[in-house]
């Protein structure tokens, strides 16, 4: 029996407003959310006010970028709150995390937790940590 097809109409100018309500739940600036997705910041901040379109591939990437479905850019379902990282750099490094041995993932739990007490000790006696880079250089030479 063949499928009967499916017409789905999306008003694209809702559209752009999709990406910038996803973007800004994750916390990231439209500058950042370029760099990114590797197009200049004019270019992005032009999507997001519906003056213009990107490709059906940069859609994708910009999904992708979000971690979100088409469905969900497209403002067909609403996303899936599973316990989001913000930061879209952290998320990907996440996703491979599951795939190092045991005692590869304990060693990595123990430096995270020093990390974040560091820092909690540091914010309680007033001491500003030092400035980190946004990005980690590994994620730059991906780029």
């Amino acid at each position: 029996m063949p499928l009967s097809p499916v017409r789905v109409v999306l008003d694209m100018a809702n559209f752009a407003e999709r990406p910038r309500t996803l973007r800004s739940q994750r916390n990231i600036n439209q500058t950042r959310f370029a760099e990114l997705l590797g197009v200049s910041p004019r270019v992005y901040n032009r999507w997001e006010t519906g003056d213009a379109v990107p490709h059906f591939d940069t859609v994708v990437r910009i999904a992708q970028a979000l971690d979100v479905s088409l469905d969900t850019l497209a403002g067909r379902t609403e996303p899936a709150d599973h316990g989001l990282l913000r930061n879209p750099e952290l998320h990907q490094l996440y996703r491979q995390v599951d795939e190092l041995p045991d005692e590869d993932q304990q060693a990595l739990i123990l430096v995270i937790d020093r990390l974040i007490k560091s820092s909690r000790v540091s914010r309680a006696v007033g001491a500003t940590p030092a400035r980190r880079p946004r990005s980690h250089p590994r994620a730059q030479a991906r780029s």
